[in-house]
């Protein structure tokens, strides 16, 4: 097994960009039920991702829940709780079995750290979950 064997590719997921405001991101999120969203730049590279749970964090403590503030900031100004780390196209399963412990997505990059897609935990599960089925009939 490897990354490409789970991978969702950049066309089938949602992201956004890192010039992108708040509201944009809320909007999105909103759009397609996403509680995290991966975030790059203009060139594609990944930069990280930003949660529904920062998002909150930032209106809550820094923007007074002001609607016209979140039209104005960019996501760059939003600080970030729990960082999403991207790992490399020719990763390992271990490597980006790892990682999904801890995140419910893990961003895919090529060696130039451009964003290609996403693995998403509960494909992980799926497949392995399917293997072990396999295994015991």
């Amino acid at each position: 097994m490897n990354v490409f064997d789970f991978i969702t590719l950049k066309s089938d997921t949602s992201y956004i960009e890192y010039d992108s405001t708040v509201r944009q991101v809320l909007e999105k999120m909103d759009i397609y039920k996403l509680t995290n969203i991966p975030v790059i730049d203009k060139d594609g590279k990944y930069i990280d991702s930003i949660s529904e749970g920062d998002v909150l964090r930032f209106m809550k403590n820094e923007a007074n829940f002001s609607k016209r503030l979140t039209e104005k900031t960019p996501i760059s100004k939003v600080s970030r709780y729990r960082p999403y780390k991207a790992i490399d196209i020719r990763s390992s399963f271990e490597e980006l079995f790892n990682l999904s412990l801890k995140q419910n997505f893990i961003p895919i990059v090529d060696d130039l750290g451009t964003y290609i897609g996403i693995v998403k935990r509960k494909d992980i599960i799926k497949s392995l979950s399917k293997y072990i089925s396999d295994v015991q009939e």
